[in-house]
């Protein structure tokens, strides 16, 4: 399993058009499916409906793994696939779906988005990666993007719900950023499929306990709409594209993969656009072009990881 993985690794890094492929298609699903999980909580709880996204995600990935004749992970891994099942599912999108609640999904996305951030802090002290210019640059113009589309709502006085929800997406987003530097330091070695089967499990297992506590009175309302919702985050947007995650932080760099998750939000504020009818404003197209041009900035340095 180890030889087929590392010859996919470097099938995939010889390939800049795939990996450029790869984080389209990952950025683009994450992107829409922050309007399915905003809708979804006319339907159920925030923590109830990441109980069912994870655990069909999980679903999907045992399900693949059996068919692929995937065996358990060594014992050695199984602390450190808890720990980025907490870290990266658990936390993560226990506390975006809770935020979701007094945050608008556009503004959510582009908060969670500030991941790179923390990524490249967090790869710096602890992994010793150097952050190269050109990647400094890109990474400043497209934090720059992002707080051009927040604009100058952010500085303003809120409401304290507001605040409160938009602090818990900001924990979540450093959340997400040491899971990725985690996953570089102890699990890389282990095949993507694994990792992403079993951290899906843990954190969708920690998910059920919190919403079976917190919302174990609250309706479900389960219909087209709904079930669709969940499918698409649940297959898509967990099973496959946190797979291709662990693939991309495998292939390239910290920074450059933190980087180009700058796209979701952009992705995310066009499908509000084209599907909730949310507005486009000046402001929103400029940050938008400021996050590609820094993309691009930070994709002219090397790409492949060390």
């Amino acid at each position: 399993m180890l030889v087929c993985q590392q010859n996919i690794i470097n099938y995939i890094k010889e390939r800049p058009w795939l990996i450029a492929l790869l984080i389209f298609i990952t950025t683009i699903i994450w992107g829409y499916a922050w309007t399915l999980m905003k809708e979804a909580l006319q339907y159920m709880g925030p923590f109830t409906f990441s109980a069912f996204r994870f655990g069909v995600g999980a679903l999907t990935m045992f399900i693949i793994l059996f068919l692929f004749k995937i065996g358990i992970p060594e014992r050695k891994y199984w602390k450190h696939l808890v720990i980025i099942g907490l870290l990266q599912t658990a936390v993560v999108f226990l506390l975006v779906m809770y935020g979701l609640k007094f945050v608008e999904a556009g503004k959510s996305s582009i908060l969670l988005y500030s991941m790179p951030i923390w990524s490249s802090l967090l790869a710096g002290i602890i992994l010793k990666e150097k952050l190269a210019k050109p990647k400094a640059i890109g990474l400043f113009v497209g934090l720059v993007g992002l707080l051009t589309i927040l604009g100058w709502d952010l500085w303003l006085e809120q409401e304290p719900a507001v605040i409160f929800g938009e602090l818990l997406i900001v924990i979540s987003a450093i959340s997400w950023g040491l899971s990725n530097v985690y996953y570089r330091k102890y699990l890389q070695k282990l095949s993507q499929l694994q990792v992403n089967g079993y951290q899906m499990a843990f954190g969708a297992i920690a998910i059920i306990v919190v919403a079976i506590i917190a919302e174990s009175d609250q309706a479900i309302v389960l219909n087209g709409e709904s079930i669709y919702y969940i499918l698409f985050t649940g297959v898509l947007a967990s099973a496959l594209c946190f797979t291709l995650w662990f693939v991309l932080l495998s292939v390239i760099d910290m920074v450059t993969a933190t980087i180009s998750t700058l796209l979701v939000p952009v992705f995310g504020l066009f499908f509000g656009w084209l599907l909730l009818n949310e507005s486009l404003t000046a402001s929103i197209l400029i940050g938008s072009t400021l996050i590609i041009i820094g993309i691009i900035i930070a994709n002219i340095y090397k790409t492949t990881a060390p």
